[in-house]
């Protein structure tokens, strides 16, 4: 199909990580790249990347765990792709998902999936665990606020003034909860 792309995408969770290994043997013609946990898919880069993606491009991602930690978003970002005539790559795992379902790769899909959606989980256990921890030894301060007052005003002037959440998510790089969070926040007062 002429004019078909090979799109990349790729996410990492903390900026210690380097996105660049992810797909660096992978020739593409557009990349979109996330900063931000895999365990929603609200993600900016990642909404960009569908909104981008046409029939008879290829998306190419590192690995299942880079687009979903969690298998029912993972299946069906899959799922909503193909349907669209998009074909899915998982890089790591070589695996490709098209318009024609292969058993295998769809078996592999939910046992790779779920393994990454368990492994979310035992994260998320053990930060618990951690925290717990720490707060028995006096240590734990809590998270860090995503906003300073003065940006949260700013937030708020910047979409009453008609800003959509979803750009000042990305102006402000947080996601789109956290400004309904902080709007919510606001209006509660």
């Amino acid at each position: 199909m002429p004019g078909t792309q090979r799109v990349g995408y790729t996410r990492i969770s903390t900026t210690d990580q380097n996105p660049a290994r992810q797909l660096a043997d992978v020739d593409l013609d557009k990349l979109f790249a996330d900063e931000s946990s895999g365990a929603h898919t609200a993600r900016p880069a990642l909404a960009e990347c569908l909104r981008y993606v046409r029939e008879g491009d290829e998306l190419v991602v590192h690995s299942m765990d880079r687009l979903a930690r969690n298998l029912a978003d993972l299946r069906r970002m899959v799922t909503e792709l193909t349907d669209r005539g998009v074909t899915v790559t998982f890089h790591t795992e070589r695996l490709t998902f098209g318009a024609v379902a292969n058993p295998m790769n769809t078996l592999l899909l939910s046992v790779i999936g779920a393994v990454a959606e368990f492994e979310r989980s035992l994260i998320r256990e053990r930060q618990r665990e951690g925290i717990a921890a720490a707060k028995q030894r006096g240590v734990y301060k809590g998270r860090k606020p995503a906003m300073t007052p003065q940006r949260a005003r700013m937030l708020r002037e910047q979409f009453a003034a008609g800003r959509s959440a979803r750009d000042l998510a990305i102006d402000f790089q947080v996601s789109p909860e956290t400004i309904y969070r902080y709007l919510r926040k606001h209006e509660s007062r």
